[in-house]
C-alpha cells in the first residue's frame, strides 16, 4: 500500500471512530449529547496532542538516558533519525524486564523513543538497531500521535457505552423525540464499543506494517528487526509486557 493510500485509509478510520463517539452521544442524551460528545472529542484530542507523550513517560516511569550512559543506542539513534530526516528523538529506558520498546510524542521535533531494559538484555546489536528503526519509523509517520488520538477515543466510547446501559438499565437516558427509540441505542450502546476496538486495531496493523517497511528501508535489510521481532514475541510470552514495539 502507498503511503498516501496509508494515510487515507487510517484517515477514514479516525473519522469512524469519531463518527462512533458522536452517535454515542447521541443514543445517551440526544442532541443534547451531540454537543456534549463534539466538545469532549475536541478536549481529548488537545490533550491528547499536548499531553500525550509526557502522560506516557509517567505512567511507564522511563527514564531519560544520556550519551555517556548509553553510547552506542544514541550514535545507533542519530544514524538512523539522520536516514528517516527527523530530528533526533529524545532516548528514554524504562526500568523494566518484559523486553518491550516504544515510541511517542506529537511530532517528529518532539519525537522519544523508550526501550525497555528487558529489550536490551535479550537483543544484540542488530536486533536493536531495528526495533530502533521501527519506533523512529513510527515517529517519522506521526503514528503516535494518531496512536495515542485513536486509542483515547475507543477509551471514551466504551465509557459513555456503560454509562448508557447503567442509564437504559434503570430508566434514564434519551427520550423518543431527542434520541431516537431507546432499543436502538441500546443496540448502539452494545455494538459501539466492539466496533471502536475493531477501528483501533485496524489503524495498529495498518501503521506498524508501514513501520517494519520503512525500518528496512533505513538499514538495508529487514533481517534485523525479524530476529528481533521472534525473539520479543518468545520474550513477551514468558514475560508478559505492557506494550508492543
Amino acid at each position: 500500500m502507498t503511503k498516501p493510500m496509508n494515510n487515507l485509509k487510517v484517515g477514514i478510520l479516525m473519522a469512524s471512530i469519531t463518527a462512533l463517539f458522536v452517535l454515542a452521544g447521541r443514543a445517551l442524551g440526544g442532541n443534547a449529547g451531540i454537543v456534549i460528545a463534539v466538545v469532549l472529542a475536541l478536549a481529548m484530542n488537545m490533550g491528547t496532542y499536548w499531553f500525550s507523550d509526557k502522560i506516557v513517560l509517567k505512567v511507564t516511569r522511563a527514564q531519560p538516558v544520556d550519551p555517556s550512559q548509553a553510547p552506542e543506542l544514541h550514535a545507533m539513534t542519530q544514524r538512523l533519525a539522520q536516514r528517516a530526516g527527523i530530528p533526533v528523538p529524545r532516548l528514554y529506558v524504562v526500568h523494566d524486564p518484559s523486553p518491550n520498546a516504544f515510541a511517542t510524542g506529537r511530532n517528529p521535533a518532539n519525537g522519544v523513543v523508550a526501550v525497555n531494559t528487558g529489550l536490551l538484555d535479550i537483543l544484540d546489536q542488530r536486533e536493536v538497531e531495528g526495533v530502533i528503526a521501527h519506533e523512529i519509523a513510527h515517529i517519522k509517520h506521526r503514528d503516535t500521535l494518531t496512536s495515542a488520538v485513536v486509542a483515547t477515543m475507543a477509551g471514551a466510547i466504551s465509557s459513555i457505552a456503560n454509562m448508557a446501559m447503567f442509564a437504559s438499565m434503570f430508566g434514564g437516558g434519551s427520550n423518543d423525540e431527542e434520541g431516537g427509540n431507546p432499543l436502538v441505542s441500546l443496540l448502539l450502546m452494545l455494538v459501539a464499543p466492539l466496533a471502536a476496538t475493531l477501528i483501533q486495531l485496524g489503524v495498529s496493523r495498518t501503521r506498524e506494517y508501514q513501520a517494519d517497511r520503512t525500518a528496512a528501508e533505513l538499514i538495508g535489510t529487514g533481517e534485523g528487526l525479524q530476529s528481533a521481532l521472534l525473539k520479543l514475541t518468545r520474550g513477551t510470552t514468558q514475560i508478559p509486557g505492557h506494550m508492543s514495539p
